[in-house]
């Protein structure tokens, strides 16, 4: 009996990714290459071949060396637009819609006096990008216990959260947070920021994996929306993370008769096309 091999329903670039990918192979095609603020995707793959195209990541401000300088669909802070423009620099703000609306509220909560928390990796690009927004009134958190270390706890509370993260984790976190903060006069006050599509994404994956013996989750070592998506699987089935076809091991395949694949928002066509071309002639009998 032919194993099955079974994909998420949504698989593959999101609609930032796409468009961030889209603008940043263009440019570099008009001005015969271009400087990219951090990594515009968190996927080697893609990155290998922007490279191809020109594109050059750099780490700061300081690195620049065009007049024309693309920021990831990450997003950044106001104070690192602020400076690339006053330096007169061509800024292509490849910035994903769901990373601004999480930057829109946070300079919302900001200016109406509140301390902004979100539920997210601190060294994350996309959380760093947020927090600055908060005009530096706020901090980024995993674990709701941390906001016990915090000196004079302030009375009015935001809680937004990267945009990837699992929504039942962030509901649990901001229970967390209300036992902990809610006292005389409090105000807490909850801004929904996760994107609508990778929670889609992460709901059909789930549905997959359930029921299947083993999952292939696709994507880069240090994708956030990747890493949800593996922790997910493993609730339910036997998962593997890859990057390209060639880490898969076929002995993992013995005795696997309902084979599920997926993959990180920043996985293009062309490496998820491999995966499933490998998996189908290893399972071939």
């Amino acid at each position: 009996m032919v194993p099955e091999i079974r994909q998420a329903a949504h698989i593959g670039f999101c609609m930032g990714v796409r468009r961030a990918v889209d603008t940043v192979t263009q440019v570099a095609q008009q001005h015969g290459g271009v400087e990219t603020l951090g990594a515009l995707v968190h996927n080697q793959q893609v990155l290998g071949k922007l490279s191809g195209c020109g594109v050059r990541i750099i780490d700061s401000a300081a690195e620049i060396q065009g007049d024309t300088v693309v920021i990831s669909a990450h997003g950044v802070g106001p104070q690192v637009t602020a400076e690339l423009e006053a330096r007169g620099l061509n800024v292509i703000d490849t910035t994903c819609a769901f990373v601004r609306r999480a930057q829109v509220a946070a300079r919302r909560l900001s200016s109406a006096g509140f301390y902004t928390i979100v539920y997210g990796d601190g060294e994350h690009p996309e959380v760093r990008g947020i927090l600055g927004w908060a005009d530096g009134k706020g901090m980024a958190t995993l674990d709701a216990a941390a906001l016990r270390n915090i000196q004079d706890m302030p009375r009015k509370l935001g809680l937004l959260s990267q945009t990837t993260q699992i929504p039942q984790a962030f509901a649990a976190f901001v229970k967390e947070v209300v036992d902990i903060a809610l006292v005389k006069d409090a105000e807490i006050h909850v801004i929904d920021t996760l994107c609508h599509d990778i929670r889609r994404r992460q709901t059909d994956t789930l549905e997959m994996a359930d029921g299947s013996d083993i999952v292939f989750v696709i994507g880069g070592r240090n994708s956030a929306n990747t890493k949800h998506l593996l922790e997910l699987c493993a609730t339910v089935a036997h998962v593997y993370q890859i990057e390209t076809a060639s880490d898969i091991d076929p002995l993992w395949l013995c005795g696997k008769k309902k084979i599920g694949v997926t993959a990180g928002a920043s996985t293009d066509d062309a490496t998820i096309d491999d995966v499933m071309l490998r998996l189908r002639a290893l399972t071939d009998v």
